[in-house]
């Protein structure tokens, strides 16, 4: 555990400058009053405030000093945030849902022991996608019967891991349903099936999975022979049935769409005899990483989803099944930021100016591979006026290694903390060590305190795995 100086007093800066032209306006007023924002919609961390040195703080922590204590770049990741946001998933299906419920966290925005320990404490399951991921969330003391296993290819290790664990696996494809079947269990598996629903929704063709052309899930038109193969399998007790449309959606309606063929297959599956009582409506709801996007909040997202359920439930005379779903990014991707120092910095006359930071895309690899747009903000000097327009780039051998483009921000310097908001999904589980650079540390921040999450790879760490064969050595 390892403490930092204590919150210093919260100073009000609109009398100091336009917060429309300084960071300042990615801040969430004060003054607000009423209920918990929805994380996913604000820009900055919950906890996110300025104090008394014009600094960054989240969880009352000042983003220049753990940058000072832990090294750069830093992924901080606000667990008040990340709190509140378990929280209104659970909360608002207890108010919307009639039924029973479980919330799920996709853990591949973000796998590691704090992150699922701290949902598992607000009550919420895990959604996994390989072995690591299962062994995370067990060791971070998740019960198995609330851990769900996903994926288009799932080794046969990786099955027998989830079934000698007690995990639920949600079923793909063939290859799953026939390598499960040829086990020899003591107690009954329990599988889900995983069905394309054919739903359309507007978001980056690469995290678009709902649609026919999908590599996950079984068509429509193999459910009925999925079903009636899965009634013939005595130890493969089918609880449900499971659909996903997608990532990083702000429409409403298709999800509301994907509760109605949910639950005609889920009539289907009963008139068969299987035992189903649960389905599964996957996740997607969007977060706000621009001004201009503008997503449901948490509470709006499960109203739609568990009045869609409902008013299909009895329309097919049905009782209300098990109601899942796995967020992932709106639950970690609000409540992170990273940190930077800036570096060197080139004009190109009449075209742009690069400043570079000593990170890039081995941290956050999601602009140069979806053309991700984020905004950032000068932690070391937060109501200094926006009077560049810059291209924050990597520090990486790679034209691509460009983290946002057209960036507002004051006249910089070497070493200003450049802070990137909105990190916390498939960042630091999608990075790399390309150009072997070692990934980063990630903090754990809250009332003042930071505790180191993830160690920082030091540069042996990058040659652990390297075998050199002796005919080689010695050679010049």
């Amino acid at each position: 555990m390892v403490a930092t100086p204590a919150a210093r007093p919260q100073t009000n800066h609109a009398d100091q400058t336009d917060p429309q032209t300084s960071s300042l306006q990615y801040l969430r007023p004060q003054s607000e009053a009423g209920p918990e924002p929805s994380p996913n919609q604000l820009l900055m961390p919950l906890t996110a405030r300025v104090n008394d040195r014009d600094h960054l703080e989240v969880g009352g922590c000042d983003v220049v000093e753990l940058l000072e204590q832990f090294g750069s770049p830093l992924y901080i990741l606000d667990e008040e945030g990340l709190r509140a946001a378990c929280r209104q998933y659970r909360d608002s299906f207890t108010q919307f849902y009639a039924g029973e419920s479980q919330v799920l966290y996709a853990s591949k925005a973000w796998s590691c022991l704090a992150i699922c320990a701290i949902a598992q404490s607000e009550g919420l399951g895990v959604d996994v996608v390989s072995a690591g991921e299962i062994l995370t969330a067990l060791r971070a003391g998740t019960p198995a019967a609330k851990i769900y296993l996903h994926g288009n290819n799932k080794s046969r290790a990786e099955l027998e891991l989830a079934v000698r664990s007690g995990c639920n696996i949600i079923t793909d494809n063939w290859l799953d349903l026939h390598t499960l079947a040829s086990f020899s269990a003591s107690e009954p598996i329990r599988v889900m099936v995983r069905i394309t629903p054919g739903i359309e929704c507007h978001t980056h063709e690469y995290i678009r999975t709902g649609h026919i052309d999908s590599k996950f899930g079984f068509d429509p038109t193999q459910v009925d022979e999925v079903l009636e193969f899965l009634a013939q399998q005595p130890h493969l007790h089918c609880i449900g049935l499971h659909a996903h449309i997608g990532s990083q959606i702000f429409e409403l309606q298709p999800h509301r769409d994907l509760t109605d063929t949910l639950v005609q297959w889920f009539v289907k599956a009963q008139q068969l005899g299987l035992p189903v009582a649960e389905l599964n409506v996957g996740g997607g709801l969007g977060i706000r990483y621009t001004e201009s996007d503008d997503p449901p909040s948490i509470e709006q997202w499960v109203q739609t989803i568990a009045q869609g359920i409902t008013t299909a439930c009895d329309r097919a005379g049905l009782p209300l099944p098990k109601l899942l779903c796995e967020p992932g990014r709106s639950l970690v991707g609000s409540s992170c930021l990273t940190a930077y120092r800036v570096g060197s910095q080139k004009t190109v006359p009449s075209i742009r100016t690069y400043v570079s930071v000593d990170g890039g895309m081995s941290d956050n690899p999601r602009p140069i591979t979806y053309q991700s747009l984020y905004r950032s903000v000068v932690a070391n000097r937060m109501s200094a006026p926006c009077t560049e327009t810059v291209t924050v780039a990597g520090k990486h051998c790679e034209s691509g290694d460009v983290l946002i483009r057209d960036a507002q921000l004051p006249a910089l310097e070497t070493g200003d903390v450049l802070v990137v908001l909105a990190t916390g999904a498939y960042n630091a589980s999608m990075a790399s060590n390309y150009n072997r650079v070692p990934r980063p540390a990630a903090v754990l921040v809250r009332n003042g305190q930071a505790d180191l999450i993830l160690e920082r790879e030091t540069d042996e760490d990058l040659l652990r795995f390297d075998r050199l064969p002796d005919r080689l050595q010695g050679l010049s």
